[in-house]
């Protein structure tokens, strides 16, 4: 909702116009009044315990005891205080800034986390592993939304990160079962990945056939093509071709033993330290380089950068080409990442919670990699709940990572303008 209010200046014929916008108060107040309903008219009775140490920490820090009643409420009370704030800011026509809605996802998040841990058996709720579950669900979603930031970058949209992404899964379990070592399962799953992509590139680059219908199109022929290889040829040779060596935990010396953010960042396998640097890589490459300067305008005038000289249909496909890789190494954490054999469909959507996280970063590699991290926060907590004996229904547990992806989408993110050249075909004139 949004109200134009004209103010009078000097000049009679000239009008400043105030646009307010109460999009921010609405929805914070909404988010208050579920608070008060759920943590006040359904509170809960005793103490939550939260764990911030694990055995291998240099500094042991005591465990946190909250009532849980009493919490609820300071945090409800606080969570109303932001929501004035928002509508105050609002009525003063000044924009909301972005901290305030930091703050009160942190306090809700907070109130809700002590509201299921009340009363649970010991030790209770605990911060580390939750933080380790997180980082580990969030691996793949993240390599997707890297991938997804360069094609979309470069003028692409890529919907075919869920098919890079299965295919590495598959490509990299079998490689590894075959050949014994988990480093050729990894090149195996960004060649697979690469491959998916490449079909992609051509198809639309090339043949201009619309992006996003050759992205679903290669979504389900990977998913047809993985279930029919893995029940007429995995299946029945699962020790040769479906027992993939993992990569195991490297504990890197001091890091990991921070206190709570130690375990989870730094107590991981060889591919989440890739991931660290892919990260950084791109993010630095795309802003800083040569590369992501070319790669930047081709996304966003490639009529510009045909005339000084950059070849437009090569810069997109070995970008898209260089998207599936990326996209494919988060296939194989699900399998020698992870130590599981591969599955039937085991991305399970991944792919476009993957796309949403590039959405909501704003085409950003930092802020898409905070946006994977949020939606693999919330996979995790699914899991960490139902260990607590969590009141809620365990199937709003099962969908709770994907009401959160379409609301971060649809009701945080709003309308952005991604590249501006993204998803439309460049013909040469």
């Amino acid at each position: 909702m949004t109200t134009v209010t004209a103010h009078p200046t000097n000049a009679p014929a000239l009008q400043k116009a105030v646009i307010r916008s109460w999009k921010a108060p609405i929805g914070l107040g909404a988010f208050t009044l579920i608070a008060i309903v759920l943590f006040l008219v359904f509170s809960r009775k005793g103490e939550s315990v939260f764990p911030l140490a694990t055995g291998a920490d240099a500094i042991r820090l005591p465990n946190v005891t909250v009532n849980a009643a009493l919490a609820c409420w300071v945090l409800v009370i606080l969570l109303a205080i932001v929501a004035a704030i928002a509508t105050w800011l609002t009525v003063q026509a000044r924009r909301v800034p972005r901290s305030l809605f930091i703050l009160f996802g942190a306090l809700f998040l907070l109130a809700f986390l002590v509201w299921v841990a009340a009363g649970a058996a010991l030790p209770g709720l605990s911060i580390p592993n939750l933080l380790l579950g997180t980082v580990a669900l969030s691996a793949t979603l993240i390599f997707g939304a890297i991938g997804g930031v360069i094609s979309e970058r470069v003028g692409v949209v890529n919907v075919a990160i869920e098919g890079q992404m299965l295919a590495g899964a598959f490509l990299s379990a079998v490689v590894s079962s075959v050949t014994h070592s988990a480093i050729l399962g990894l090149v195996g799953a960004m060649v697979a990945g690469m491959l998916v992509s490449f079909v992609l590139a051509a198809f639309s680059i090339k043949y201009l056939v619309d992006q996003v219908i050759v992205g679903v199109v290669l979504n389900v022929f990977v998913i047809g093509l993985t279930n029919y290889l893995y029940s007429k040829v995995l299946t029945p040779n699962t020790e040769l071709l479906n027992t993939p060596v993992n990569f195991s935990e490297i504990d890197i010396p001091l890091l990991s033993q921070i206190p709570i953010v130690g375990p989870a960042l730094f107590r991981q396998n060889l591919i989440v330290y890739i991931m660290y640097i892919a990260v950084f890589a791109v993010w630095f490459g795309l802003f800083h380089t040569r590369w992501g300067l070319r790669l930047r305008s081709v996304g966003e005038h490639p009529q510009a950068a045909d005339t000084v000289g950059i070849n437009v249909a090569r810069t997109r496909f070995w970008n898209v080409s260089l998207a599936g890789a990326i996209a494919g190494l988060g296939g194989a954490f699900l399998t020698i990442g992870s130590s599981i054999a591969f599955n039937r469909e085991m991305t399970a959507g991944d792919g476009y919670i993957a796309l949403a996280a590039v959405i909501f970063g704003r085409w950003d590699p930092i802020r898409a990699t905070l946006a994977a991290l949020l939606f693999g926060f919330t996979q995790n907590l699914q899991y960490v709940l139902a260990g607590l004996n969590s009141p809620i229904p365990s199937d709003f547990m099962l969908m709770l990572p994907y009401v959160v992806t379409i609301f971060a989408v649809a009701g945080l993110v709003g309308q952005v303008r991604g590249p501006a050249a993204s998803g439309k075909p460049y013909v040469k004139s």
